[in-house]
């Protein structure tokens, strides 16, 4: 099968086409004939060696999204069958081949049938982001009716799931952007309330809209010093979800406020082989929100062909792209 992969860490010139071995088809496996994958910064991550002790052995095959057709139903798994349209996140890091080839084998507990209403392109820019949204908000916080949701990097990947899964919840949701561009696209997304955080501070925001109470749930999808603003802004015994937490912090607010903190990392079911079937339990009934009109993926104005993952990389890094860089076959 044509592959895209690395055979060293680098610039995302560093993608070479290949031909590789067709994967063999364990129980509990499905074989899926990739349509499209989209980017996630841990592609890039893992793509320039940031993250090694996650990375797949030389020749990697990259990016864990992937929307297709199921080609070949290993025994066992009779949630699948020949010709079902599917997606899920399921390998590009160790242990486990990515989407970019003609085929990816992916455990069966990781898929779901891709929503029916979405192109191969929308589905496969959803599984990591939801993902980690359900896991933050709906799994962790436990967001529902009644609640202030505060959303940082609102246009974001994960961002702008956790925007529409919030309110799907019940909560009242506040999402941040820098420009008035992104806060238009964060009301278009359900947003109740756009704030710009480049002409607010968080004391002025927290003060105007909460009463200087803070919010309920501080969902912050930016990470680094970004943390210690979500402590700033979240209520007395308030709950903020990070999903971006590679860093030092001062904790004195958290213990002073009574706060609890929770950290996602949506690859400890691939990486470690637990809790794998809940993932695919999340993009199945992520699939019904989405065909009922109640999440949508954002996708960037820019597409790309396998071909132009080295583009897609320098796009999705450069900081420049709104929502999800997306690539077909």
């Amino acid at each position: 099968m044509k592959a895209y992969v690395i055979e060293q860490f680098g610039e995302p010139s560093v993608f070479k086409a290949v031909d590789l071995p067709q994967p063999g088809l364990p129980p509990g496996h499905v074989l899926i004939r990739v349509a499209a994958t989209s980017v996630n910064p841990v592609d890039f991550k893992i793509r320039e060696g940031a993250v090694k002790g996650i990375s797949p052995d030389f020749p990697a095959v990259l990016h864990g999204d992937v929307a297709g057709v199921i080609e070949a139903v290993g025994e066992g798994v009779d949630t699948f069958k020949l010709d079902d349209e599917v997606y899920a996140c399921a390998g590009g890091i160790k242990g486990l081949g990515g989407a970019l080839a003609e085929f990816m084998l992916a455990d069966a507990a990781l898929v779901a049938r891709k929503p029916l209403s979405l192109s191969m392109r929308q589905a496969a820019a959803l599984p990591l982001v939801s993902i980690t949204a359900w896991e933050g908000l709906i799994d962790r916080a436990k967001v529902g009716a009644g609640q202030n949701v505060l959303v940082y990097g609102a246009t974001g990947g994960v961002g702008h799931i956790g925007i529409q899964l919030a309110k799907w919840a019940g909560a009242k949701v506040f999402a941040t952007a820098s420009s008035e561009e992104k806060m238009a696209i964060t009301r278009e997304l359900g947003a109740d309330v756009a704030i710009n955080y480049r002409k607010q501070t968080v004391e002025e925001y927290v003060a105007e809209y909460t009463g200087g109470k803070g919010f309920d749930v501080v969902f912050d999808t930016v990470g680094n010093d970004n943390l210690q603003t979500a402590f700033k802004a979240a209520a007395l015994n308030g709950t903020v979800v990070s999903t971006v937490s590679l860093s030092t912090q001062d904790l004195s607010l958290l213990h002073v406020k009574g706060l609890t903190l929770h950290l996602v990392f949506m690859l400890i079911p691939m990486l470690h082989e637990i809790g794998r079937a809940h993932h695919g339990e999340i993009l199945f009934k992520l699939a019904q929100l989405v065909d009922k009109g109640k999440v949508r993926p954002l996708l960037d104005s820019k597409s790309f062909s396998f071909s132009e993952v080295a583009e897609a990389h320098y796009h999705a890094e450069s900081g420049q792209a709104i929502g999800k860089v997306t690539l077909e076959q």
